[in-house]
């Protein structure tokens, strides 16, 4: 451990701040993060937008069913969910690609639930919340190796 009287004045303010040195590979991911969730929410806006047409084509799905109207409201209770989970995943991998980028001290929390939200989205979100959680879940992250 080195003496604060050591430590050159930038790693003072960003142990005082909060932030540390951004590794160039977490950019990458940061910039992935920001990407994937512009996405989501763009996805979650048009599913919230194609709720009545969803709805017609369940519906329609239902003509030869028992009890059409329980399972009806259990379809507005799952596609209600999906566009939660959806902008969810969207705002949470916007923060955390921000974070990353900007090499605050929750980059690695905020990606870590990022990844864990978007685990659902196959098939790019699956690959890019695993691929987050093997590169950031050991408490001292390890460097991305550079393609």
């Amino acid at each position: 451990m080195t003496s604060i009287a050591a430590e050159s004045p930038e790693g003072i303010e960003s142990r005082i701040s909060g932030r540390s040195q951004a590794l160039p590979a977490h950019r990458t991911l940061g910039g992935c993060w920001i990407a994937y969730g512009i996405f989501r929410l763009i996805v979650a806006v048009i599913l919230a937008l194609s709720s009545a047409t969803a709805t017609l084509m369940f519906g329609a799905l239902l003509t030869r069913v028992a009890d059409p109207y329980s399972l009806m409201s259990l379809f507005h209770v799952v596609y209600l969910c999906a566009i939660l989970l959806s902008g969810a995943a969207g705002l949470a991998g916007i923060f955390a690609g921000l974070a990353l980028l900007g090499g605050a001290s929750s980059g690695r929390s905020l990606a870590l639930m990022a990844a864990i939200l978007s685990i659902s989205g196959i098939p790019i979100g699956t690959t890019l919340g695993i691929f987050t959680l093997v590169a950031l879940l050991p408490e001292t992250p390890r460097a991305i190796p550079a393609s």
